[in-house]
């Protein structure tokens, strides 16, 4: 059955034809009829009990600077889409938790994806903390002393931002590293916001993985490794993407998490592994699709509609 989807996300005028993750699910969405409406996370409103947005019907198409035609701009009840994409990237600030408040006025009627309760109360950094026997050892706080305790017991230390992506604002520490006081007054300073510290993984330097799971399960997997001098992987800031492949280890993780997924219906995630470790659990904009697709030939945006289609189909007979 053809569906009403709407795709909440950043400009789609300069995507990444090449790389975005939404924008190949757009083009998989169109293969199978579905009419798709583009609208930006600020033109949300809620009036009434209803939620509305100001966009324009698109066509998406891989044509290097004109990825898509746009219908005239016009505002809507988000009630009459079958499916809304959850999809602009973070950072995870209170403009992005509003908007998931905002799409609880439609879900499930209209099928939010993720879930929208499920984005919000499983931020990147924070779900992955349900999982300590996965993770390397992890602090989460906004205390200079702790954190400086926590880098004393551990020696070499990955310090982040709670709510950053991206690998912005990412420091790796050595033990005999003094910049750390400064970092912490520079973060603190800058917000009241607690920070991660990690205990730094050496196989970080063979690459993060990324796997991308739908409904829990692990569908296929890439490998980002950072630039040399930068022990940041993720490809917004210069790490090289890589084929990879699903290991026992990897199918381990994912059997721990997968139930947890699907109970807060996070159809599409990716988490983020680094040796035999997992670090994150991205839930607000997965991406990686487009890499696999090249490396192995697997179009995972086929299995993410699937789901979609199935949990629409299964929302219709309640």
């Amino acid at each position: 059955m053809p569906l009403a989807v709407a795709l909440q996300m950043d400009p789609l005028e300069s995507v990444a034809i090449d790389a975005d993750s939404t924008f190949f699910l757009a083009e998989e969405a169109q293969r199978r009829g579905h009419a798709l409406f583009h609208y930006l996370p600020r033109t949300l409103r809620l009036e009434g009990g209803r939620a509305s947005a100001t966009g324009r019907a698109v066509t998406v198409q891989r044509v290097a600077g004109e990825p898509a035609r746009f219908g005239g701009f016009e505002t809507v009840d988000l009630a009459r889409f079958d499916v809304v994409l959850l999809r602009q990237d973070p950072p995870f600030d209170l403009a992005y938790i509003t908007t998931t408040h905002i799409l609880e006025a439609i879900h499930p009627g209209t099928l939010v994806v993720n879930d929208p309760a499920g984005v919000r109360n499983a931020p990147e950094k924070l779900l992955v903390t349900r999982f300590p026997d996965l993770m390397p050892p992890t602090l989460v706080s906004a205390d200079p002393a702790a954190i400086r305790d926590f880098r004393a017991r551990h020696g070499e230390i990955v310090l982040k931002p709670l709510f950053g992506a991206g690998g912005f604002g990412v420091f790796h520490l050595r033990p005999d590293d003094d910049n750390l006081g400064s970092l912490l007054d520079m973060f603190l300073a800058k917000s009241a916001e607690p920070l991660m510290a990690q205990a730094y993984v050496p196989a970080v330097r063979a690459g993060d993985k990324r796997v991308i799971l739908v409904e829990g399960e692990p569908m296929g997997a890439l490998n980002r490794v950072p630039q040399a001098g930068d022990a940041r992987s993720n490809m917004h800031v210069g790490g090289a993407a890589a084929a990879s492949r699903l290991t026992p280890r990897d199918r381990e993780i994912c059997a721990a998490i997968g139930p947890e997924l699907r109970a807060r219906g996070l159809t599409f995630v990716g988490i983020d592994v680094i040796g035999d470790y997992v670090t994150e659990i991205n839930v607000t904009s997965p991406t990686g699709l487009q890499e696999i697709a090249r490396f192995d030939g697997v179009n995972l945006a086929a299995p993410i509609w699937d789901a979609i289609e199935a949990k629409y189909a299964a929302t219709r007979t309640r």
